[in-house]
């Protein structure tokens, strides 16, 4: 995964900028933050969460296995003053039990092997009666269509393992003592070939992504489903 996102990180960090603004309206709008909490973004790439995060909250930490990327969001961050980003592994956490007043992810899970690790490990450090958000792709409730998809996002990007269908989180939230507060979906329409650029795809990988592109079209639709949850 690091090497995939280290040659990618200036693109990465470029469609970040360019979503930033919308990005950061969807964050404000469904957390509704009090303006004290201190938070940390788990998989924070070239910070595009904890930069949305830091007008509306105390602090912010965010944690990423890829020095380039962190390097880009430092910069970025600069001139915020309450933003840290350091290297970090999201699935063992270095911070003590319940230290943060809000555990955050975007879209991270399915980079991840183990993305229960990582849900244990934002449920640790987050205070009893704190908050997570979690942000991310979501697998078609049916299995052969989310094998599709699970091939053609390999095929596209290498960091990719596996979406999970939304009763997969659930359960997952269920198992780390979380109330679901509220829930939203957005519908991403992806086009193909900017898609394939953003993963640094080429040569016959992209043939193969291309071949394997849901339903072979030049776009596919992409959910993406976001949760607020209470640690109880």
């Amino acid at each position: 995964m690091a090497d995939r996102f280290a040659r990618t990180a200036d693109r990465v960090a470029a469609r970040q900028d360019a979503n930033a603004a919308a990005l950061a309206e969807r964050v404000h709008a469904f957390l509704l933050p009090s303006g004290d909490e201190r938070v940390l973004d788990a998989g924070t790439g070239a910070g595009a969460l904890a930069i949305a995060l830091a007008p509306i909250v105390r602090e912010v930490i965010g944690i990423d296995p890829v020095p380039e990327l962190l390097a880009l969001g430092r910069e970025r961050a600069a001139k915020l003053g309450n933003v840290e980003l350091v290297e970090g592994d999201a699935t063992a956490l270095a911070f003590e039990d319940q230290s943060f007043d809000l555990g955050a992810t975007l879209r991270t899970l399915h980079h991840v092997a183990h993305p229960e690790r990582v849900l244990s490990e934002l449920t640790r450090v987050t205070r009893r009666g704190g908050r997570l958000l979690v942000v991310d792709q979501l697998a078609p409730p049916d299995p052969l269509e989310a094998l599709e998809i699970d091939r053609f996002e390999r095929a596209r990007d290498a960091s990719h393992t596996r979406l999970l269908p939304e009763v997969d989180l659930r359960q997952l939230f269920e198992a780390n003592g979380l109330a679901l507060l509220r829930e939203r979906y957005d519908e991403e329409r992806r086009e193909l070939g900017p898609y394939l650029d953003l993963a640094g795809c080429e040569g016959p990988g992209r043939e193969e992504a291309m071949r394997l592109a849901p339903h072979g079209a030049e776009a596919y639709g992409a959910r993406l489903g976001w949760y607020l949850l209470e640690r109880r």
